[in-house]
């Protein structure tokens, strides 16, 4: 590559290279300057970022994710519907060569790949009216976590450059994903696949391209061929219930000798190392996750987005509607705050107190609820704030 005396000046202006923050045009012109460092074309990376700007809208959306802060039984009735659940078949009759290839060649199966379809854009009919460059370039200049946001700047200019990206017409989530499943555009460039033959990986209008390019990603991420992802479980009363959660990992048949069955049938496997997941406690739903449930959580970080998926994906697979049980009542969002803030003061990594029953404060309430003598379910309620 030959470096010119612009693209040196460039080079050398430090602040420009600022990983966050600043001002917003020092922000892109250290931007340019990276993708030229990078080997991208100067006149290439000037065109891509002409037009680049902050999008106040993806700020608030990336602050404002109150759906997260639901409930597993709430989230997943506003999510799954029947006609969600009769559009799911619907596709998977009408694409069913696609989804022969997907389960052929990646080995996941078709009610995975629907079950995403459905959630992220509702099997296509709305994938987000956000500039996708303007959402990377706005999250990546806010800094939150501009690590993850500012490579996928370059991605999508490699996209551009390869005519699969017009960064003034592009549109998608506010967090720069991209098309029927949701790409980010280092997935697409890692995944992509042109399913129907026509040259280039279109996620946002060709339905081949976007579930043949999802299924590579799932088995990229470690899906695993042949196996299952959740059962719905019934457990018995006297189970220890500091075992559950992704932190324990036994062979269904080990549960099966604390007393733990199939809710309908046999397991799935006997074999295989897997949870049993509570996300309400010990008196709402139970359900087996086995290894390849935590792939999910390469698509997704919501415990309850990621439960509701898979969950999703057993009933287009013939599973019947979930026991919801009787679980006790939750917290709502202060609520939340505040025994967050309190775990926190007692050594607790909640991962920010942000309202939402994460990882973190399952494991941490877990573990108060054991000092205290308590049934440790990892389900927080006020008799346990109130202890706090």
């Amino acid at each position: 590559m030959r470096v010119t005396s612009a693209v040196l000046s460039l080079l050398m202006a430090a602040p420009a290279w600022a990983a966050c923050g600043g001002p917003f045009p020092d922000f892109v012109a250290g931007l340019r300057a990276e993708a030229v460092a990078r080997g991208h074309d100067a006149a290439s990376a000037e065109a891509f970022f002409r037009s680049a700007a902050i999008d106040p809208k993806v700020l608030r959306a990336d602050r404002s994710q109150g759906v997260f802060q639901m409930p597993f039984t709430d989230f997943s009735r506003r999510l799954i519907s029947q006609n969600r659940i009769d559009r799911g078949r619907q596709n998977a009759r009408a694409h069913a060569a696609i989804f022969d290839r997907i389960e052929r060649d990646y080995g996941v199966p078709r009610g995975v790949l629907l079950a995403f379809w459905a959630f992220e854009t509702d099997y296509g009919s709305f994938q987000g009216d956000f500039n996708t460059l303007n959402a990377l370039v706005t999250l990546a200049h806010d800094c939150r976590r501009p690590d993850l946001f500012r490579p996928q700047i370059f991605a999508a200019l490699k996209l551009y450059e390869m005519g699969d990206f017009d960064p003034a017409t592009t549109t998608g989530a506010w967090a720069g994903e991209i098309g029927m499943v949701q790409m980010l555009p280092q997935d697409i460039l890692d995944n992509g696949v042109d399913g129907d033959g026509d040259g280039h990986v279109y996620l946002k209008t060709s339905v081949p391209d976007a579930l043949m390019s999802g299924g590579k990603m799932l088995q990229h991420l470690g899906w695993r061929a042949g196996e299952p992802w959740l059962q719905e479980v019934v457990l018995p009363g006297d189970l220890d219930w500091s075992l559950t959660g992704l932190q324990t990992q036994m062979t269904a048949a080990d549960w099966a000798a604390l007393g733990v069955r199939a809710r309908q049938g046999d397991f799935a496997r006997s074999d295989l190392p897997t949870s049993v997941i509570i996300p309400q406690g010990r008196k709402g739903p139970a359900f087996l996750a086995y290894p390849n449930f935590r792939v999910y959580f390469e698509w997704n970080q919501s415990f309850t987005y990621v439960l509701t998926a898979a969950y999703f994906a057993t009933r287009l697979d013939g599973a019947p509607v979930f026991d919801a049980g009787n679980p006790e009542p939750g917290l709502n969002s202060d609520q939340m705050k505040r025994l967050q803030e309190r775990l926190a003061a007692r050594g607790h990594d909640v991962g920010g107190i942000d309202g939402i029953l994460g990882a973190g404060t399952r494991a941490a309430v877990r573990a108060e609820q054991a000092r205290l003598g308590l049934p440790a379910d990892g389900w927080p309620t006020a008799a346990l704030l109130n202890q706090l």
